[in-house]
């Protein structure tokens, strides 16, 4: 028995350098690791879309920004042209509105009123089309 301890050591030292392979996982295994690696990753809150998509919501630089993801968590074009964003603020009484026009690269929407922190409050996100109709709305629990 003594003579396994200090093979097992040495096995495990030439693992670690690569002179012993090491044991593989299987193949299901690694198949489920790329796909995990194949899917994206949202950034900011995300929201599940009733057409299959996913919405990200999230605050950069104090401004609201709404990005586009598809099934499979891949960024893609914004689908709507505009959107509207109501919440209270945590410095005032009332409420807080902005409007999210498209940004730069076409695959999000950006506010134009700057959010105070704490970013702890529930905003009401909707979305509308060309005519200016409300296409989705979805209440979200901001907490950055």
């Amino acid at each position: 028995m003594k003579t396994r301890v200090p093979l097992g050591g040495w096995l495990l030292i030439l693992a670690m350098f690569g002179a012993v392979p090491v044991w593989s996982a299987d193949a299901g295994h690694k198949a489920a690791v790329q796909q995990k690696e194949e899917a994206g990753k949202i950034e900011g809150i995300a929201i599940p879309r009733p057409s299959g998509g996913f919405l990200g919501l999230e605050v950069v630089g104090g401004y609201f920004k709404l990005s586009f993801y598809d099934a499979k968590k891949k960024p893609v074009t914004a689908d709507v042209p505009r959107g509207s964003a109501r919440w209270n603020q945590q410095q005032k009484s009332g409420k807080a509105f902005t409007v999210l026009n498209p940004a730069g690269d076409g695959k999000s929407l950006v506010g134009a009123m700057f959010v105070r922190p704490p970013y702890n409050f529930i905003v009401f996100l909707t979305l509308l089309n060309e005519a200016g109709e409300s296409v989705e709305s979805y209440p979200v629990n901001m907490m950055q």
